[in-house]
């Protein structure tokens, strides 16, 4: 991309430097603001200084010599190769390997910083290489705004979509919600601040271009007064009233935007780029814990280490999931975000009030999404050798208190957390909020337990109807004791009794209509309901949901130990360790943990047990037929292959897939536009080649030509005659090839199709000829001038028979 031409007047350069530059400058101002609400720190007030002066430095540096588009994009590399690691990623700066990280972390924030930054919550400060987009955009889009802007022709327009995308940056990337309203009496802005940088930018767009398109005609006729010997009218009334029409025409529109889009907008919902970043397909396609819950009493797997905890400061409980969505079948988190959406954490985190708590976790035969994590997370750090990849695929909710891990689990993954615990708040003391509005219609036979033994109101109420149900319950985990009995050798004098899986509302149905019918009955005792934590944790919840309090499960594990409930021994935790709990939030807006694990040391009552088989939300299978044990989900199915089950081990064709598509990608993103511009001119040429009049195809042959010494980097005649032409560029046939168009356009005769291939065949030795040796060949092939080429030698027209001369523009 070349600079302003300064064989011109003095004045007429020099208006369009002044007059692009205050406008790059407005732009630049504008498109801080809009992205200030991204960063909110002093690191990114100096990278929108330093990148845009030194932008504007190229662009001076660059329109003084004269260098093409390549020499601006390698000046625009070098530099933000210089100045990216101390401006973009200053955490970096210290010892040689440091630097030399930050170096790798510069340029994947070119590829992928910007999803990224869509994935951390606002404001993201100077974590990371989130800095990176900012430089360049403005580095980048300074530089190449000033070089259009300045130029003298009209691709100079091409300036006010590069700055209004400078400005867009901010607005696209930026927080879902708008600014808050202004009140101005009776009058109220909506959105007040993205309004004012939009309404600002299209201003500034809008006076910009009627100066350019004034400044242009004050031009054209200037030179033409020049060339004829007269002289310029002064400006009229009618010139003044036509500016002033077109000023108010502006500034109404203006005031209209400003007024009315705003207050149209505010029923409508704002989408931004961020909207569309995250884990929730990962959610909604991951297999409910608490569905899966059984397959870890399994005989083969209960014994096994999922993670192991260390570190000064543990907590009580180790998170893994938090389940908030119910549909009356499956309880699972929102995939839509309703419980608190999943982003990405910075660096530090503030984690609210509480006891400071710092565990070291370590995967085992973790699988599947869910990543162990404790109370409100400050920080997390993964160690090697996968901590890059653990802290791309980490995202992590506050309101939930629950991480995912895209990344996938292997065993050895480490990573150490801070955060902190707020002390346990006794339920008993807690008041319900009230105003809940269940997912589900609890069933009726619950809500008739509820209301029979119910005492008292809040927290006290809840407590004891939940004491009630783990008492007059009992744990099993498994419908047969034919297999998968390991869990049983736990559980001191257990006396097995069947229980079906699932926690569907006909489940928790049968729960509850087996413990009205035990009471009605005069003599046995009072246990009837029968399950695990899967049901009785669906059970609390909707009992809590009836009383007023929200309600949630939690799926993890217990690390200080407490009586007739499983623990993790020494900080590892195994299978048969995990659990189930239910978290209610109390009118204080903190969630207290309750534990719904039912007792096992009194079973229901023999008579009872014998005469009933287990209740199911289905018909009851007759003896007679043969139990098949419903196949393994997903997660453990790889638990079985990290255990060194003898199954094809295709790990390494997926980690060479990935590699081949990451090479594929980046080759792509390198070469595909440079294709593209080939593949472009190919098009163009066959185009002009197979024209069906041989007129036409001799007149796209010249122009054919005349677009190859623009792309050869030779100056193009702008509004010359053919043979004018041809004398300026000064090849071997140029002269031949001029004739031959001109007697073909103005010979009454015509020319035929034979003599059309002729000249095209001087075309392709001339075209060849332009540019020699390998690497001028590439870089005329890749070449836009052809395209950006205004005019060329088409004063000329080519229907036949027109006698029309060329016209020649005179210079002052």
């Amino acid at each position: 991309m070349s600079g302003p031409r300064h064989a011109a007047a003095p004045e007429e350069w020099r208006g369009r430097y002044v007059a692009g530059t205050a406008y790059v400058i407005v732009m630049i101002l504008l498109a801080a603001v809009a992205a200030w609400p991204i960063y909110r720190a002093p690191a990114f007030v100096l990278v929108v200084g330093t990148g845009s002066l030194l932008g504007a430095a190229l662009a001076v540096l660059i329109a003084r010599r004269g260098w093409s588009g390549w020499a601006t994009a390698g000046l625009l590399a070098l530099t933000l190769l210089i100045v990216g690691v101390p401006l973009a990623v200053p955490g970096r700066t210290g010892s040689s390997g440091e630097l030399l990280r930050g170096l790798g972390e510069l340029a994947a924030g070119v590829v992928v910083g910007w999803k990224d930054l869509l994935t951390v919550p606002l404001p993201v400060g100077s974590y990371r290489n989130l800095l990176v987009p900012a430089l360049v955009v403005f580095l980048c889009g300074t530089c190449v705004a000033l070089q259009l802007a300045w130029q003298h022709r009209r691709i100079a327009y091409a300036a006010v979509p590069m700055a209004l995308a400078m400005t867009g940056f901010g607005l696209i990337f930026g927080r879902r919600s708008v600014s808050g309203p202004w009140d101005f009496g009776p009058l109220t802005i909506a959105a007040p601040a993205e309004t004012i940088v939009g309404v600002a930018a299209l201003l500034a767009s809008v006076l910009w271009l009627a100066w350019r398109g004034r400044h242009e005609r004050q031009d054209a006729l200037q030179r033409a007064a020049h060339a004829g010997g007269g002289r310029l009218r002064r400006r009229s009334r009618a010139d003044a009233r036509r500016a002033a029409l077109g000023v108010g025409m502006v500034a109404v529109a203006a005031l209209g935007v400003a007024l009315v889009v705003p207050g149209a907008a505010q029923s409508a919902d704002r989408h931004v780029l961020r909207d569309a970043v995250g884990p929730e397909v990962e959610l909604s396609r991951a297999l409910s814990p608490l569905a899966a819950y059984r397959t870890l009493f399994t005989d083969d797997a209960i014994d096994d280490v999922v993670f192991t905890v260390t570190g000064p400061a543990l907590p009580d409980r180790i998170r893994l999931a938090t389940l908030d969505t119910y549909d009356g079948a499956v309880f699972r988190t929102g995939s839509s975000g309703a419980g608190g959406r999943f982003a990405r954490v910075p660096a530090m985190r503030d984690p609210g009030p509480g006891d400071a708590v710092d565990a070291v976790v370590e995967a085992g035969s973790l699988t599947g999404i869910w990543m162990p994590t404790i109370g409100a997370l400050a920080s997390a750090r993964f160690d090697a050798p996968r901590a890059a990849t653990l802290a791309d695929g980490f995202y992590y909710s506050a309101e939930l208190g629950a991480a995912v891990q895209t990344a996938g689990w292997r065993e050895g993954d480490s990573y150490r957390l801070r955060g902190t615990e707020v002390p346990a708040t006794t339920l008993a003391e807690a008041a319900a909020p009230g105003g809940v509005t269940s997912q589900v219609e609890a069933p009726t036979s619950l809500r008739r337990w509820v209301d029979e033994h119910a005492a008292g109101t809040g927290g006290a109420a809840l407590q004891a109807l939940v004491d009630l149900l783990r008492t007059r319950g009992y744990l099993s985990h498994a419908l047969t004791d034919e297999t998968d009995t390991a869990w049983m050798g736990r559980l001191d004098g257990y006396r097995f009794v069947p229980s079906t899986s699932g926690h569907s509302l006909g489940r928790v149905d049968d729960m509850f209509e087996a413990l009205l019918e035990r009471e009605n009955e005069v003599d046995g005792g009072l246990v009837a309901a029968i399950g695990d934590d899967e049901q009785f944790s669906v059970a609390v919840a909707l009992i809590a949901q009836e009383l007023g309090f929200p309600a949630r499960i939690v799926y993890g594990a217990r690390l200080t130990a407490e009586p007739g409930l499983p623990v993790c021994t020494d900080g590892v935790c195994r299978s048969g360790d995990l659990a189930a709990w239910v978290e209610v939030r109390s009118s204080a807006g903190e969630w207290i943990a309750v534990d719904v694990t039912p007792q096992h040391t009194q079973p229901p009552s023999l008579q009872v047990a014998e005469q009933r088989d287990p209740r199911v939300a289905t018909e009851v299978r007759p003896d007679v037929v043969e139990e098949v044990v419903p196949p393994r989900p997903g997660q453990d199915d790889t638990t079985r292959a990290d255990r060194g089950d003898p199954a094809l081990d295709l790990t390494w064709l997926w980690a060479t897939l990935r590699g081949l598509g990451v090479g594929v990608s980046v080759l792509t993103i390198l070469v595909g536009p440079l294709l593209l511009i080939v593949a472009a001119k190919a098009l163009r040429r066959r185009g002009r080649r197979r024209a069906e009049d041989p007129v036409a195809r001799v007149a796209g042959g010249w122009e054919e030509y005349v677009d190859a010494a623009a792309d050869a980097g030779r100056a193009t005649p702008g509004h010359l005659t053919r043979t004018e032409a041809a004398g300026v560029l000064a090849t071997p046939s140029g002269t031949v090839l001029a004739e031959a168009a001109d007697q073909a356009v103005f010979s009454p005769v015509g020319i035929t199709p034979a003599e059309a291939d002729e000249f095209w065949r001087i075309v392709e030795t001339e075209r060849r000829g332009m540019a020699t040796g390998l690497w001028r060949r590439w870089l005329a092939a890749v070449s836009l001038r052809s395209f950006a080429r205004l005019g060329g030698t088409r004063a000329q027209t080519t229907e036949r028979g027109s006698r029309r001369p060329a016209g020649r523009r005179t210079e002052p």
